[in-house]
């Protein structure tokens, strides 16, 4: 079993900062790629950013040269630092585990934290 746990969301003015926090549990395997998603109210979840197993990162356009996601090997955390952050940012941000084990394709969902941004 993993257990995903996210932190860090909270209300933030147009144009500040936020920093988002997954700490991974359980049976973690080395092999894995951590990511971020979000879902606005009335719209389906979307790709916000991947990083997997050596470091490659992945971005939706939306985001790029805004947010950057970064780990924590030893602790198993993922990170996602995000500035510059618009209302259209507005959205709960839910952590993301995935990995093959022996039984096939394994995916992990966190609770979600929730960004809202407004003056």
């Amino acid at each position: 079993q993993v257990q995903l746990v996210e932190s860090g969301g909270g209300l933030v003015q147009p144009g500040g900062s936020l920093r988002l926090s997954c700490a991974a549990s359980g049976s973690i395997s080395s092999i894995n790629t951590m990511g971020w998603y979000r879902q606005a109210p009335g719209k389906e979840r979307e790709l916000v950013a991947t990083i997997a197993r050596f470091g490659s990162t992945n971005y939706a356009d939306s985001v790029k040269d805004r947010f950057t996601i970064s780990r924590d090997y030893a602790k198993n955390t993922v990170y996602l630092q995000m500035n510059s952050l618009q209302p259209e940012d507005t959205a709960v941000y839910y952590c993301n585990y995935r990995t093959t084990t022996s039984r096939g394709p394994l995916e992990v969902w966190g609770q979600g934290t929730l960004v809202t941004v407004s003056s």
